[in-house]
């Protein structure tokens, strides 16, 4: 595996026919990409979290499932864990939790919100009698760890209880089959799957900037300085437009610009995203010094030219979609993304997905015109400037402003 990737496990649930109904998400490292080695259950969950989140898109790691993901007591008393969609995500408490009034508050709060929640490696415990009776909803037994015989014993002793028992560690279709005469509904381990290993390529931003955006969001600053510090980070941007993506607020609004993306995901949500960010990084990778430069000067002249341009200067926010345009055209060559890859799922306005796909409407002008400059095409930039009255001197004062621009970030 290479350092600069995204990497997450995932291991199918099944129900009694083999069918699988969900996946549980695990951490995987750059150290340990195929198991898990987990130094900190915190650090590990948020890791899993945010590549969740902002590093894949959620299609492509559960398609039409639900996941699972593993929660400590840190992140389980924390909100950030409700920018998980509940109608995609469950929850899954880990086993050194210590059942408090607080814990089974904060339970039922999730439980309230839509979570499915789940016992993970469970022993029957009095303590969490409580939980059994309508908060829980899952309780999984390791078949490892506990004795066949306590085994027994604790299926007749969930039978009053409404909650499906999952089987974890299954190693044999005896096991299998002994498990589901036993009153097992689910079923999870290497006789069905041993876990699989998701990676996508990392576009990572240094700490710095997720500290910066906290300090901002803590202040209470204008829509438009935090707007600013997105620009200023093309993988930033790309982040948001997944995170806007993966967290179900119900709408199907299609993005138009930074300032858009921002305003849909709320200051609330992007405070907890960022707190999780700064949790999660590892600070391993930057972007190429070279490849932000490309992308900050294409961007930034492609929202000064939209200013100028007879067919963009009179559209409401045409320079921040054309921003917008700039931004995710060269991202995916640089990172190995396909083009479909970069925009699929991003729910980007039709005007934006026009000009990436076929360089049409008023934006893929603008951005033909970019990509004829930078590769020294002048004479077929200079048609394309005559057929509509642009200046070549504004050209130029864009490109001067674009430069000025990158070299003040």
């Amino acid at each position: 595996m290479e350092n600069n990737c995204y990497l997450i496990g995932r291991q199918p649930i099944l129900d009694r026919f083999e069918k699988v109904l969900f996946y549980e998400l695990l951490f995987r490292s750059k150290d340990s990409p195929a198991f898990a080695s987990i130094k900190n259950a915190t650090h590990a969950t948020s890791r899993v979290v945010f590549n969740t989140l902002s590093g894949f898109k959620m299609d492509d790691i559960l398609g039409t499932y639900r996941g699972f993901i593993n929660v400590d007591f840190d992140m389980l008393m924390s909100d950030t864990i409700e920018l998980l969609p509940a109608g995609l995500i469950g929850l899954e408490l880990l086993e050194n939790i210590i059942i408090t009034p607080d814990v089974v508050k904060r339970c039922r709060e999730l439980k309230t919100l839509g979570y499915v929640l789940a016992l993970d490696d469970h022993e029957f415990a009095s303590e969490y009698e409580e939980l059994y009776n309508g908060i829980v909803d899952i309780v999984k037994i390791d078949l490892i760890a506990s004795p066949l015989e306590l085994v027994y014993q604790m299926v007749e002793q969930f039978r009053r209880y409404p909650v499906r028992l999952l089987a974890e560690k299954v190693d044999s279709r005896h096991a299998f089959l002994r498990c589901r005469s036993m009153g097992f509904e689910l079923f999870q381990g290497f006789f069905f799957s041993r876990p699989s290993t998701l990676q996508k390529a990392r576009m990572e931003d240094s700490v710095h900037t997720f500290f910066k955006l906290m300090n901002q969001l803590s202040a209470d600053a204008e829509l438009s300085e935090i707007e600013l510090t997105f620009k200023k980070s093309p993988a930033l941007t790309y982040k948001l437009l997944l995170l806007v993506n993966s967290v179900a607020f119900g709408r199907r609004e299609k993005i138009r610009t930074v300032g858009h993306a921002i305003t849909l995901i709320g200051v609330q949500h992007l405070k907890r995203w960022v707190q999780l960010a700064i949790f999660a990084n590892d600070d391993s990778q930057n972007l190429d010094g070279a490849l932000l430069d490309l992308v900050s000067v294409r961007a930034a002249f492609l929202e000064e030219m939209a200013k100028v341009h007879p067919y963009t200067r009179n559209i409401p926010h045409a320079s921040d979609e054309a921003f917008m345009v700039g931004t995710l055209s060269i991202l995916g060559d640089s990172f190995g993304f396909s083009l479909d890859e970069i925009i699929t799922g991003l729910n980007l306005s039709d005007e934006i997905q026009n000009a990436l796909i076929n360089c049409g409407g008023p934006l893929g002008e603008l951005l033909c015109l970019a990509e004829l400059i930078e590769r020294l095409e002048l004479d077929q930039a200079n048609e394309r400037l005559e057929k509509t009255g642009v200046l070549l001197e504004d050209v130029l004062e864009c490109q001067k402003k674009a430069f000025s621009w990158r070299a003040a970030l």
